[in-house]
């Protein structure tokens, strides 16, 4: 089973289900701005991922204050679910960020 977490706006996330479906994969998509992660899959991909999972080069970083950028990525996460890096890729457990070539190479796609 392959879950792709993202928003559907996002041009990556685009590629990597179009690519994934072109693979012979049938992603299910979970668009985190219409249906925010719970506190406990946030926590499991920090756990996996670190603090990469934060997008600290997007809009949504730079609109915040440095009071609100010094909290706990969860919490930003939480209540900022754009400020995650994406796709994340869950692929029968195994969780993936991004869609670089080597994220390309391990879908085969």
């Amino acid at each position: 089973m392959v879950k792709l977490y993202g928003i559907k706006a996002c041009d990556t996330c685009r590629k990597a289900l179009k690519s994934l479906e072109a693979g012979g994969f049938a992603p299910e998509f979970h668009d985190v701005r219409d249906a925010p992660l719970r506190g406990e899959t946030l926590e499991a991909f920090l756990n996996v991922l670190g603090s990469d999972l934060l997008n600290t080069r997007s809009t949504t970083w730079r609109g915040l204050s440095e009071e609100e950028r010094a909290q706990e990525p969860l919490t930003l996460l939480q209540a900022h679910p754009t400020l995650m890096k994406r796709p994340v890729i869950d692929h029968d457990g195994t969780l993936t960020l991004g869609w670089g070539k080597p994220v390309q190479a391990a879908f085969g796609v």
